[in-house]
């Protein structure tokens, strides 16, 4: 079965929530790029990136996560994790990326 990643974009106030569904690696990771630029592009002052139902996320895109968290950071745009599952928050964790992004129940 083919690498699935559902994203979908939701405003909320000043939050713009970025929601992903599946799986994150090399075949999927443009659209998460795509995903957090939209979030971006709606002038928020919050970004949350909701990982409820994200299944695996690889070293690519930890990286989109990382750009989105620093281009968030330039914009003075506060940039949060939430909803991680027990797998995914592992990888989370040995990354490092917890140690500079907010991640939340």
């Amino acid at each position: 079965m083919p690498d699935e990643l559902v994203t979908s974009l939701a405003r909320t106030g000043e939050t713009a929530t970025v929601a992903l569904r599946g799986e994150v690696d090399v075949l999927t990771v443009d659209q998460v790029r795509s995903a957090l630029a939209d979030a971006l592009a709606t002038g928020p002052r919050e970004i949350v990136v909701d990982l409820t139902d994200l299944e695996f996320i690889d070293s690519t895109g930890l990286g989109a996560l990382i750009s989105g968290f620093q281009r968030a950071r330039d914009a003075s745009i506060r940039f949060r994790l939430a909803h991680a599952s027990g797998s995914v928050k592992q990888i989370l964790v040995l990354s490092g990326l917890l140690e500079v992004v907010e991640l939340t129940p």
